[in-house]
């Protein structure tokens, strides 16, 4: 289902009587909650009274630079680079100059183009006195798209550990940890080269708990974790390093800047989180006569699993059990993980992110239970690496999927969430939302 629904006032009629378009409804309120230029003015520090410098990544990264150029005083010098992912720079507003270059690279898995922005970036670095201004934006993706690797470290090594450390299950914190340790430019060393200028970071968050240092593996704030953190994450997951750069790990001489006095300086502002947005779309249901109930914006775990205890709560409030009392909307957020599994030869390969496998084990879970719909997406616009923010579900979900001869277990045990609701045409595709505060989700249940 391609997203191009104009927004209108529901009432619970209009609930009632198009459910689908209803929670594609409430999605578009939690991404336009966290829209850079609706969120920007209040955190804009003054001019300096040297030169401002804008540094950034992210899959936000665009649209962020957008809203510096549009509300920075004109007569103001402003310069700067920001990377974020291919297809992800929105159109520039009318009328506002251009003032800060925007190049594009991959994501999530870093490519050259990431490689070579960031070198770029660090060299922009070089100069700066403490009468000037680093303006850093920073928003999920960064981490991939900024790519700077520690000595001994290959791009090619980058990219193999970024991707056994996406299909292995580690969660956001450790890959992040690792990533940290294995950079020239994050876990806070971005703000180390800009000394000794200022450095003010504005901040859309994608992670659970909003700590700046996770975000983006936190290129611009202090990173309290450790060397033998890293090591014995990539312990537990099995994922090997060249050797010089494990006995670097294992040596601490890959350590990351620590908080200390030196960073009174620098300040670090959250312009949008998950949770401001799953409350613009509480506010949304509540305003159409639903009781609304947010769970947390700091869901975690396995895709299908999450999926399992929503529909458990959900078939609850289908039958007037429990907390929840319907008609109602339960609301959740957080970065959950997908564990790929193993490939039974002849067996197609599956496709699909986090938000397609939650539908998919939340399906499943259902049983086809009556008036309960559902959807989960990325409010970025894309659901891993395929072309859906997301997907739907609805009460003859399975029943329409038996009837196409699709078994929902078979996709779910091949990590096809993709194939199973593009075969239903239940996908939601929305095209890069220009933001990113992570998973969105939300269970109608009438």
């Amino acid at each position: 289902m391609h997203v191009n629904v104009p927004h209108k006032n529901f009432n619970l009629e209009d609930v009632k009587a198009d459910p689908q378009v209803f929670l594609l409804q409430l999605f578009d309120a939690a991404v336009r909650r966290a829209m850079p230029l609706h969120n920007t003015q209040a955190f804009l520090p003054a001019p300096p009274k040297g030169r401002t410098l804008v540094l950034g990544a992210g899959k936000a990264g665009g649209a962020m630079a957008h809203a510096v150029e549009a509300l920075w005083p004109v007569d103001k010098p402003l310069s700067g680079l920001v990377v974020t992912r291919y297809g992800h720079t929105p159109d520039r507003p009318l009328g506002v100059p251009q003032r800060i270059d925007i190049v594009e690279a991959s994501h999530p898995v870093p490519d050259k183009a990431g490689l070579d922005a960031s070198q770029r970036i660090l060299s922009l670095t070089q100069g700066l006195t403490e009468d000037d201004l680093v303006l850093c934006l920073i928003s999920g993706g960064g981490s991939a798209l900024l790519t700077a690797p520690a000595d001994g470290l290959r791009l090619e090594d980058k990219q193999r550990i970024n991707q056994e450390l996406l299909n292995c299950g580690a969660s956001i914190g450790e890959m992040n940890c690792v990533r940290k340790h294995l950079s020239r430019i994050k876990g806070g060393r971005l703000a180390a080269a800009c000394k000794p200028a200022r450095v003010v970071t504005l901040t859309i968050s994608d992670v659970p708990g909003d700590d700046p240092s996770v975000i983006a593996s936190g290129p611009t704030v202090p990173d309290a974790s450790t060397c033998l953190d890293a090591w014995n994450i990539l312990q537990r997951y099995g994922i090997a390093l060249p050797l010089k750069v494990e006995a670097d790990l294992k040596a601490g001489v890959l350590e990351t800047p620590k908080p200390s006095s030196a960073w009174r300086n620098n300040s670090v502002h959250l312009i949008a989180t998950p949770l401001q947005s799953l409350e613009a779309a509480a506010q949304m249901a509540r305003d159409a006569g639903l009781n609304a109930y947010v769970l947390s914006d700091e869901l975690e775990g396995e895709s299908r699993e999450v999926g399992k205890v929503h529909a458990a709560m959900a078939r609850a409030a289908a039958r007037g059990i429990g907390p929840f009392q319907k008609p109602c909307v339960i609301l959740s957020g957080g970065e959950t993980t997908v564990t790929i599994r193993q490939q039974v030869a002849g067996t197609p390969k599956g496709r699909g992110g986090r938000a397609g496998e939650f539908c998919l084990g939340l399906a499943v879970a259902l049983q086809a239970q009556e008036k309960i719909w559902a959807l989960a997406a990325d409010t970025d616009g894309i659901d891993g690496v395929e072309s859906n923010a997301g997907a739907l579900v609805t009460p003859n979900t399975l029943h329409r999927a038996a009837e196409k001869g699709m078994q929902a277990t078979s996709y779910l045990d091949r990590n096809d969430a993709y194939g199973f609701f593009e075969g239903l045409e239940d996908l939601v595709v929305t095209g890069p939302t220009h933001t990113n505060v992570n998973d969105f989700r939300a269970i109608l249940v009438l």
